[in-house]
């Protein structure tokens, strides 16, 4: 095969594959989730956990698609001793949606159960070790209609095809 031959078939082959890629990437491209108060894979300050406030801290979003029509968010611990561990779990979000602030609910976000049995945000606090913390956020097509007494399998369930773009901050807490 001669050198042009190779060369159109690049062009015919290789550079439509990777514009629909890239289209496919803005789609579900990667959401951001961010916090003035911690780094990723860093400690939860104590404020933030039942040896403080137990408020939640701020949060900033950033990068949702133009298409979702709502957010959704999901704070696990991922080191609990029966497995993993529901904090927080929030739906409704506006798309436009830029931070959540410091021990605050979003206006029009409902608030699911979590595994302490309240609806609302239960801080870090692990009974011995370290243990990890995840606030996942996740941009959805619909707009969910969940009673309010959902927990995370409910919220999951509901958002099952749902999904175009998430992301994930990870924090860490021990307890002293």
């Amino acid at each position: 095969m001669n050198r042009p031959s190779i060369y159109l078939i690049i062009l015919i082959f290789v550079f439509p594959f990777s514009e629909v890629m890239s289209q496919e990437a803005g789609k579900t491209g990667i959401l951001k989730i961010s916090s003035a108060a911690f780094e990723n894979n860093k400690s939860i300050p104590p404020k933030y956990t039942c040896d403080g406030v137990n408020g939640n801290p701020p949060l900033k979003v950033e990068n949702v698609p133009r298409e979702a029509k709502s957010l959704a968010l999901i704070l696990d611990d991922k080191d609990a001793p029966r497995g993993t561990y529901v904090h927080w779990i929030l739906w409704g979000l506006h798309p436009g949606l830029q931070e959540i602030r410091e021990n605050s609910v979003p206006e029009g976000a409902v608030q699911g159960r979590n595994d302490f049995k309240k609806n609302g945000y239960g801080g870090p606090c692990p009974p011995s070790r370290a243990h990890r913390y995840v606030f996942k956020v996740y941009a959805l097509d619909v707009q969910l209609n969940l009673d309010p007494k959902s927990m995370k399998a409910d919220l999951e369930k509901a958002m099952e095809g749902h999904v175009i773009a998430r992301g994930e901050l990870m924090g860490v807490y021990k307890r002293k």
